[in-house]
This record gives structure tokens, C-alpha cells and sequence, in this order.
């Protein structure tokens, strides 16, 4: 009978031998996934928006985030299922080249590329969410600027401490995806760590990516006065610590972790 899941160490060495990806795949091919990836967290991010609008009110915070987290976590499941490059994810290709199989340079390579692409797919879904005239006002759209405003006035390091702990849980997600042999499985992978992150208050790069524009472009259209919710803001004070916070969660707890207990001293093929 076939396995319906693979061991940590089966699955470590799986993730191992998927970065090796890197060294055929065509730079435009990583590009466009990169561009689907962008949307598809998109699509989790603004789903979460429209539900948690009013939820905190009628349900309360808890739950609301619980609500929150538990249909953004459809962003990994497209990313996971469908195929696409997430740089959070990404991160796991450090264990590649721990294992010796693609060079440090290939992953800087893979995350320039991954970022850039992830940027402007969540910008442009942004855009259309506004040209959609779904909640360009109302309840939603002030929630939305809020949850930009929010995530603009965090200090660095708080900023930086939440992208650990977010990006730990998300490559965990993707860890157990791997492992799990079926569509179910995958997709409840994805399900809990990302709901676990969104409703614990952690942030997440690409998500932001999404989130902090669509705030920004609202209060243009809405010809608001905010502090604090800017575009400089978005890039120094949340982008670039939550950023690095994610490197450290993903390639540290997860990535060196595995692979210093499974893959250290072994082969590489």
C-alpha cells in the first residue's frame, strides 16, 4: 500500500532535492510563478479582510482572527497545490545548499527574482481590487486602511520578531505539504500553521505586500489624511524588517534545523 505520508527525514531529503530545481529552471518561468504567487496570497489576504470587517464586533477578536486565518490559509494551499514561488517558502532552499547540491549564489539568485515577482503580482492585485469598486468605502475599506495603518506604525524589531514567528509556522506548513502524499493532506498542511500565524497577529513579507498598498491606494481614492500610512513606511519600516524576520524563521528553525538533524553528514545525490 502506498505511504500516505512521508518521516521528517524522507521529507527532508525530499525538500533537499526539490531546490535543485533552481539549477534548470528557466529564470522566466521562476518569474512567472513568482507573479502567481503574489495573487494567490492576495487572494487569501483579501478574503481575510472582508470577513474579519465586522466579525470582531458581533463574534469577538478571537474568533474573528481565527475566521481570519482560516481562509487566508488559501493563499498557501493555491501556492502549494497549483505550483508557485513564494519566497517565504523559499527559504527552505537553504537546506539545499547546506546539503551541497545548488551554491549560496543560486538562492540569492531565486529570492531576488521570487521577491520581485511576489511584489508586483500583490501590487497589481491591489490595483485591482480597487478597479473592482468591491469596497472602495465602507466598513471593509476602512478596515482595510486600518489593518495597513496597523502594520506601518510597528517598531523594527517588533516588526522583525513577528516575521520569525510567522514564517517559522509557514515553513512548517510547507514541511508537512511535502510530506503529506495527497490532496488532503496537503491542504490541511497549509490550513493550520497559516491559520495559527494569522490568528496569533505574526506578518508575513508577501501578505504585507498586499495589504499595506491596498491601505495606501484606498486612502489616495479616499483622499484621506493618515500619518504614518506611507509608501516609505511600507518599505523601511514594515516590508524590511518583517523581510528579514522571515529569513531568519524559515532558513534558522526550520530550514538549518532539519537539516542538521536529518540530512548533516549524509550524501547528497
Amino acid at each position: 500500500m502506498e505511504k500516505r505520508f512521508l518521516t521528517p527525514a524522507e521529507t527532508a531529503q525530499q525538500i533537499s532535492d526539490n531546490g535543485r530545481r533552481v539549477l534548470t529552471q528557466p529564470l522566466t518561468r521562476t518569474f512567472l510563478l513568482s507573479l502567481l504567487a503574489g495573487f494567490y496570497i492576495a487572494f487569501g489576504a483579501e478574503l481575510s479582510t472582508i470577513v474579519t470587517a465586522d466579525s470582531a464586533a458581533h463574534l469577538g477578536n478571537g474568533i474573528s482572527r481565527l475566521i481570519g486565518g482560516s481562509v487566508f490559509s488559501i493563499g498557501l494551499m493555491l501556492v502549494i497545490v497549483c505550483g508557485a514561488e513564494l519566497f517565504t517558502g523559499n527559504s527552505l532552499l537553504t537546506k539545499t545548499a547546506l546539503h551541497g547540491q545548488i551554491s549560496w549564489g543560486n538562492i540569492a539568485e531565486n529570492w531576488g527574482i521570487v521577491l520581485v515577482g511576489n511584489l508586483i503580482g500583490s501590487l497589481f492585485f491591489a490595483w485591482l481590487m480597487l478597479a473592482s469598486e468591491l469596497w472602495q468605502t465602507g466598513q471593509v475599506a476602512k478596515h482595510a486602511i486600518d489593518i495597513a495603518t496597523a502594520k506601518c506604525q510597528l517598531s523594527f524589531d517588533v516588526a522583525f520578531v513577528r516575521g520569525i514567528l510567522c514564517n517559522w509556522l509557514v515553513c512548517l506548513a510547507v514541511f508537512m505539504a511535502t510530506a503529506a502524499r495527497d490532496i488532503t493532506g496537503k491542504i490541511l498542511s497549509c490550513y493550520m500553521p497559516i491559520m495559527a500565524f494569522v490568528a496569533s497577529g505574526f506578518e508575513h513579507s508577501v501578505a504585507n505586500m498586499y495589504f499595506i498598498p491596498t491601505g495606501l491606494l484606498l486612502k489616495s481614492h479616499l483622499d484621506l489624511d493618515i500619518p504614518g500610512l506611507t509608501w516609505e513606511n511600507f518599505v523601511f519600516t514594515n516590508l524590511l524588517p518583517v523581510t528579514l524576520g522571515n529569513i531568519v524563521g524559515g532558513v534558522v528553525f526550520v530550514g538549518f534545523a532539519y537539516w542538521y538533524v536529518h540530512l548533516k553528514g549524509t550524501r547528497s545525490i
